[in-house]
């Protein structure tokens, strides 16, 4: 079996390897599935692009940190009325 050598930051292999102990697999068995899909589809086996998600625009952005700001200050906790609730889903 060959023996590949790679340099990943740090942080990124951390993360990686949570995620995929999560999938209940180590960080060389989830290179070798990359490997083997992108075999398999002749290419990478996702889209590579320049483009972001537009979840992720300024706007929402700014709602999210609003919201996370909102739930710490209030300790998680949040009480809304079903009036409000209603009101928020019609935005």
């Amino acid at each position: 079996m060959a023996q590949v050598n790679i340099r990943i930051d740090d942080t990124l292999k951390e993360q990686g390897e949570k995620l995929f102990g999560a999938l209940g697999m180590s960080f060389s068995t989830a290179v070798s599935v990359f490997v083997s899909q992108s075999i398999r589809e002749g290419g990478l086996p996702f889209a590579v692009t320049m483009k972001t998600d537009p979840f992720f625009c300024d706007s929402n952005m700014q709602v999210l940190r609003a919201s996370i700001a909102d739930m710490n200050a209030r300790h998680g906790i949040v009480r809304k009325s079903m009036a409000e609730l209603e009101a928020m889903e019609n935005e």
